[in-house]
């Protein structure tokens, strides 16, 4: 989804703050600049409910499980809503698995399959992923809104299975195809719907650190991807077992989300009250059900529309602006470097003297899984913004080390230390905010009846940006090299750190309906409270 993953081909599909108020004037009238697009000023007026204003309260109360021990205690709040989040997590560890397969067994699959030292139909087998992920993520939207994440979920294997299948059976370079684009379309639906999911039954205290096993399973499945990939080199047809083994996950999920809970938040849209009771008591504990059910139907009743969210409806206000939001923070994400630098990572430890490329990519895969795991530490302590905005920083910076152990005459070890150095940090510090805090804020601050589609046009924006990169990112290092390349990366980096400051806004500690009614200027029953940001 949005975590760093490791290449092969120049084509290669990659997933891939300070205050803990909101800032929701961010979405009320700012003043229009030309063609008629409007920015957020920086001093704004904050709306709240006046029920958000008296039930807002210190996180340490009503924690669902609490087990104390002298005067410390420990929290375990999260305890009862992570099997079901851990279960929805295997589609990550699923998208995590499927970039990685392709790394080692590509020239393997081409020399059995008749198309070995075609660049293009190498580079087509790898991308088709792309598309097909391209065409899950845009119809995703619709999906949900119509069955919910549970069974849109369970529907979602059976592409993901069959593709793996096509995959590991294939004997000419059609079928091979098929199978890559079918576990597109599957991964394209998973890496919409599995934010949405856990962003809805999480419970509010727990909703960033649990968000962020996205990352972790993504990072976990490249890391078992790239093992397993080891035999392919003595064993020329080890990549059908490749791809049969990741059929296994599939049925895994399939049978996981039987038992697996619906969103209390969709059954509530439904009208299943008495099921959404239930999940929330078993979840978020008893003291919660009142306040929850009342905050659903408060902004179920406010929605003046009908029925399932359409497309048009991400043309008006609020909605526009939260789509403007997403669709750019992975243009900036994409354009930042990921690929690239993934991509051009292998040539970077080989001149340090590490030519093994399983090596090699086991340095990226476990400094990508040490963010990760910072990330689902310290997202709900520091929040998204600060996260986001010290990521993109850290980012920056790491470029631009690059860029100067490339130009500056130093002594050779320094100057290949000094290149490592710069990308295995650049690689950490995406892992730790750009990556997981994109998938997560965007569900956060989308309305309930429009969330699957802002998602889904965020994360189509997102595989576009995905194959522009990895299309052109070699041509332009030959034209320009690659400290003028690297550089646009740190700039582009320092350009998202900028953009994430001024145009979005902390939803740490607070509800999906909190921050729903207080984006929303047609919310009934505001007060305004005047906050100077």
């Amino acid at each position: 989804m949005w975590v760093a993953t490791v290449l092969h081909q120049p084509v290669v599909p990659v997933p891939r703050l300070f205050s803990s108020h909101l800032n929701p004037n961010l979405f009320r009238k700012p003043k229009t600049l030309g063609l008629g697009f409007r920015f957020p000023p920086v001093k704004f007026k904050v709306s709240a409910t006046k029920n958000q204003l008296e039930t807002q309260k210190s996180d340490d109360e009503d924690l669902p499980i609490q087990e104390k021990s002298g005067d410390q205690s420990v929290d375990l709040g999260w305890l009862p809503a992570f099997p079901h989040v851990l279960t929805a997590s295997m589609s990550n560890f699923l998208f995590g698995y499927h970039i990685g397969v392709m790394n080692g067994p590509i020239i393997s699959i081409a020399r059995e399959l008749g198309f070995e030292g075609d660049p293009i139909l190498e580079g087509l087998v790898v991308s088709i992923f792309i598309a097909g992920a391209f065409i899950g993520s845009i119809s995703c939207g619709s999906i949900v809104d119509k069955l919910g994440c549970r069974r849109t979920l369970q529907f979602d294997t059976i592409p993901l299975i069959l593709g793996a299948i096509v995959s590991a059976q294939a004997h000419s370079l059609d079928e091979i195809l098929l199978g890559r684009f079918l576990v597109g379309l599957g991964i394209g639906v998973n890496t919409v719907l599995v934010p949405i999911y856990i962003s809805e039954v999480a419970p509010t205290k727990y909703r960033g650190s649990l968000g962020a096993l996205c990352q972790i399973g993504t990072c976990l499945g490249i890391i078992l991807s790239l093992f397993l990939g080891i035999p392919v080199e003595d064993d020329p047809h080890w990549w059908r077992i490749m791809f049969y083994i990741a059929s296994v996950p599939g049925f895994l999920l399939a049978l996981g989300m039987q038992f697996a809970v619906e969103s209390p938040r969709w059954l509530c849209r439904v009208g299943k009250i008495k099921d959404a009771e239930a999940i929330i008591r078993n979840l978020w504990g008893e003291s919660e059900v009142d306040k929850a059910i009342e905050e659903f139907q408060s902004v179920v009743k406010n929605d003046s529309s009908d029925g399932d969210s359409r497309w048009l409806d991400l043309l008006e206000e609020p909605h526009s602006r939260v789509a403007f939001i997403g669709g750019a923070l992975f243009v900036l994400q994409q354009f930042a470097g990921i690929n690239g630098v993934l991509y051009f990572s292998s040539l970077t430890f080989k001149d340090v003297g590490i030519s093994s490329g399983a090596l090699a990519s086991s340095f990226v895969g476990l400094t990508n899984f040490a963010g990760a795991l910072c990330a689902s530490y310290f997202i709900d302590r520091q929040g998204r913004k600060k996260l986001l905005i010290g990521s993109y920083l850290g980012m920056a910076v790491s470029m631009f080390v690059i860029v100067f152990a490339i130009n500056f005459p130093l002594d050779e070890d320094l100057s290949h230390n000094l290149s490592i150095l710069g990308t295995l940090m650049y690689i950490f510090t995406f892992a730790i905010g750009a990556g997981p805090v994109t998938g997560l804020i965007i569900p956060e601050l989308s309305s309930n009846r429009t969330r699957g589609k802002i998602m889904g046009f965020s994360f189509s924006v997102h595989w576009v940006c995905n194959f522009l990169v990895g299309l052109f990112f070699l041509d332009l290092v030959e034209i320009f090299g690659v400290s003028p390349v690297y550089a646009t990366f740190g700039s582009v980096s320092l350009l998202s750190a900028i953009f994430a400051y001024y145009f979005t806004v902390e939803t740490k500690g607070r509800s999906l309906e909190e921050i729903e009614m207080s984006l929303n200027p047609n919310f009934q029953g505001k007060r305004s409270l005047s906050i100077v940001v």
